[in-house]
């Protein structure tokens, strides 16, 4: 233990990772660095400075990195249209390489010989963010302090803080959510609490960012996205920057019941866990990037993008953001999201999103002449579809001969 003399510290100014921070110095004599990431949780972060410069840290990062997050991370991933298990838009997941690469620059620039998160034994983020670090620095000291120590449970944690005069602003009395929580611009998560229980239903005053579709507006509400490359730029005709406009969604989609889901995941680690998330922006962009590629995009690239998609989300989830390979299929990727551009209309009611309309002025491939149920004035011969099905039957026909007459 004695060769680590200096640690960042993944740190939010919370129970955990304040009795972390302690712990660090009480069990390795080391000096702590503690960042905090803005990736636009909603939450002051100003007292985890305060809390920081209480415990007598001298080196405290608190960096704003809304922008950086969804525009090099949230977007990317919506370009694959990403999913996990059919249902978890991976709000968690996709946070965490960025804060892995940013603690390693600060390493590096503090002169640190090791990084610290406060991820459990349990979950999928011990191995994300690790993954990250050693793909980023190989040669990194990891430190995971829920393998390492025996304060495992709450009460725990809270004796080791009285007994060290770490304050915990009025914890001690139960306060604060039952819930483990996880939030920023993309979702907001809940686990644990009665959610452990996967018939016992989600309480209604959990859910912070939505109202309940039930208590939605009466009246619909509509907006228009615009892309450019694959990308959301504008929303109703004003152009902001992502996280603005990933911010403003939120809002919307909240307002109007959307993006609530209650699953239950199988964790990269092996164990099935019970989840509740909060994506009312995320969920409104799927549907409309959804829409604008099926007017831009070639059949076969649509179709190999779904088909490769499962493994790009897998990846996520698992936490292999800076693999070879999720770096390969991002670029076949972004390659196809080139004629991506246009405008969609989305229609938003109590928990619902619908397509009402999408349009690209450049690269529509969607053409009235050939589709119509009208005359087509000679654009598409039907005769040709004759000799498409013998074709395309061929294998199935010269099958038909093999096999018993009684099918």
């Amino acid at each position: 233990m004695s060769d680590i003399k200096k640690v960042v510290l993944a740190y939010s100014g919370g129970l955990d990772t304040s009795v972390i921070l302690q712990w660090l110095r009480d069990h390795y004599q080391c000096e702590v660095v503690t960042f905090t990431a803005d990736l636009g949780q909603g939450e002051e972060l100003e007292p985890a400075r305060a809390k920081a410069k209480q415990l007598g840290v001298d080196e405290i990062y608190i960096d704003d990195l809304r922008e950086t997050f969804v525009r090099d991370y949230v977007f990317p991933m919506f370009r694959a249209n990403a999913i996990y298990e059919g249902e978890y838009l991976l709000g968690t997941s996709i946070a965490r390489p960025l804060i892995a690469k940013r603690q390693i620059e600060i390493a590096r620039e503090t002169g640190a010989d090791a990084v610290c998160h406060g991820a459990t034994g349990k979950g999928n983020d011990q191995v994300r963010f690790e993954l990250g670090y050693y793909a980023l620095e190989p040669g990194i000291q990891v430190i995971a302090p829920w393998r390492e120590w025996d304060l495992n449970s709450r009460e725990r944690l809270l004796a080791y803080a009285e007994e060290r005069g770490i304050p915990i602003e009025g914890k001690q009395e139960g306060g604060g959510s039952p819930y483990s929580m996880d939030a920023n611009l993309l979702h907001i998560s809940y686990e644990g609490g009665v959610l452990e229980d996967t018939w016992t239903p989600a309480e209604d005053s959990m859910w912070r960012w939505s109202v309940s579709p039930q208590q939605a507006p009466d009246n619909p509400t509509e907006i228009d996205i615009e892309f450019s490359g694959g990308d959301p730029i504008a929303l109703d005709g004003q152009a902001m920057a992502p996280h603005d406009l990933l911010a403003a969604l939120n809002a919307i989609g909240g307002a109007n019941g959307i993006g609530r889901i209650d699953i239950v995941e199988n964790r990269y680690v092996g164990m099935k866990s019970r989840g509740c998330y909060e994506t009312p922006g995320g969920s409104i962009l799927l549907r409309a990037h959804r829409a604008i590629e099926s007017i831009t995009l070639d059949r076969e690239s649509a179709h190999l993008k779904d088909a490769l998609m499962p493994r790009y989300a897998e990846l996520i989830y698992n936490g292999y953001w800076w693999s070879p390979e999720r770096e390969a299929l991002q670029a076949l990727i972004d390659q196809t999201q080139t004629p991506v551009n246009g405008t969609v209309r989305l229609r938003l009611y109590k928990g619902n999103v619908d397509v009402v309309g999408r349009r690209s002025d450049n690269d529509n491939l969607f053409d009235a002449s050939i589709a119509t149920f009208e005359d087509d004035a000679g654009a598409y011969d039907q005769k040709d579809a004759e000799g498409f099905i013998k074709l395309n039957a061929l294998r199935l026909r010269v099958a038909a001969r093999r096999r018993p007459s009684s099918r």
